[in-house]
């Protein structure tokens, strides 16, 4: 049985990583007989699923977001600020990109950290595809700096609308990508429009926003049932989203987008999430075997094929499916593998053979704003797939939220947590405006 102080090293604190993180401080960390760091570029936590209401408005991520120092501290772990550049396998250490202030100035060096077990979960980015323009016309929503961005930029295009001599023409918004961000994003934008009205903006109302979602294949939402995936079209089309399906982008320019039809879609601010990877700089990092879109290829184990040693987890992590395919890139995968490698490091610490990690599809929902919820729940757990919206759907959707604040909180925690959420509600404006 292993007695030495175990480093454990966790890169990423997003769903999985941070909530692995919190769990081995509690299990290990408390009882002194393991080091666990996490690392993350950023200092505080927010939930993925939660920028698009960041980017509109809707949720005010400073009173949302979590400290990872603070949070570190009370569960039994350490965290260290800043970005991974490389891995070294035979010296078992991970080395830390230098820290500069917005001026330049150099505030923390390049450092390495010692591991024993090493877990990445470094989560995902937009993938453009290599399409032309993208990169300097479209806004990703991979971070909370991104959705700064486009709040900002929503706000500005209003405040121009609002003025007399624009106020014939509307604020026209292209989303590329008809998956789970791209639909949330574009009824969340209506949800913005009907907040500003009501805080001042008069001169807004349905017909100042033109949103127009595009999608190459043939539906929105193609992980999902299309009885799903129609439904949200529906939804969409009657808050007066043009969901555009089977084109593709080819290029993108400062107003607007090229399709590969000939048409043009003009627009005054242009999202792009269409697809994810993870980034490129883990292309082949440290030797270990990697696929198209730069993923850790793992064994059923959560283990990379070339050193057992190192973990992944979440979208950063390449897992097969026993029947085909690939664990989809969804923030219940993440917490499930975050669970089995907790698993795997105890038993491995026990000296016990590690278990493979079993997807389980809990299904799936998406938030259409204070308008609908549409989802399936239960996916392979029962025969078929049940078809869930309004009240009840939406209601299952914020559990998946208040599930990831039990594992990092506790029940009793989260339960304060909601209750002060409802008086904040309350008492705070709906809609931040800065």
């Amino acid at each position: 049985m292993t007695t030495t102080k175990q480093k454990i090293v966790i890169i990423g604190g997003g769903a999985g990583g941070l909530e692995l993180a919190t769990q081995l401080g509690k299990k290990l960390g408390r009882k002194g007989q393991a080091e666990i760091t996490l690392v993350d570029r950023n200092p505080t936590h927010l939930w993925k699923p939660l920028l698009h209401e960041v980017a509109t408005g809707s949720m005010d991520e400073g009173i949302d977001a979590l400290s990872y120092l603070a949070h570190a501290y009370h569960h039994h772990f350490q965290f260290q600020l800043g970005s991974l550049v490389n891995i070294d396998r035979e010296s078992k250490q991970v080395e830390l990109a230098p820290i500069h202030d917005a001026q330049g100035n150099l505030l923390v060096d390049t450092r390495s950290i010692h591991y024993d077990t090493l877990v990445m979960a470094l989560g995902s980015t937009s993938n453009d595809f290599g399409t032309q323009g993208v990169k300097d016309h479209c806004i990703y929503l991979d971070n909370p700096q991104q959705a700064h961005r486009f709040r900002n930029e929503m706000l500005n295009q209003f405040l121009k609308h609002s003025s007399a001599q624009h106020t014939d023409k509307p604020v026209n918004i292209a989303i590329v990508g008809g998956g789970a961000t791209g639909v949330e994003l574009s009824a969340e934008l209506y949800n913005a429009v009907k907040q500003l009205n009501s805080y001042g903006y008069k001169t807004l109302g349905r017909e100042a926003l033109n949103v127009t979602l595009v999608e190459a294949g043939e539906r929105i939402l193609p992980a999902l049932p299309t009885r799903i995936s129609a439904a949200a079209h529906q939804e969409l089309t009657k808050l007066g989203v043009q969901v555009k399906t089977a084109t593709m982008v080819t290029s993108a320019q400062s107003d607007g987008l090229n399709t590969k039809d000939g048409s043009f879609i003009a627009a005054d601010l242009m999202v792009w999430a269409a697809g994810i990877k993870a980034p490129d700089f883990m292309k082949d990092i440290a030797g270990l075997e990697t696929n198209r879109i730069n993923q850790l290829v793992v064994q059923p184990t959560l283990q990379t094929t070339r050193d057992e040693n190192i973990y992944a987890i979440g979208d950063c992590a390449s897992c097969a499916l026993p029947g085909g395919g690939f664990v989809p890139p969804r923030a219940q995968s993440a917490h499930q593998m975050a669970s089995q490698v907790l698993k795997n490091i105890l038993a491995a610490r026990a000296g016990k053979p590690q278990t493979a990690y079993k997807y389980h599809d809990h299904g799936s929902l998406v938030s259409l704003s204070r308008f609908s919820t549409v989802g399936s729940l239960m996916g392979n757990l029962m025969r078929g797939s049940m078809m869930v919206e309004g009240r009840i759907a939406r209601m299952v959707y914020l559990s998946l939220y208040r599930m990831h604040q039990v594992a990092l909180h506790g029940y009793f925690r989260t339960g304060l947590m909601m209750l002060s959420g409802s008086i904040n509600k309350v008492i705070r404006p709906k809609l931040k405006l800065h």
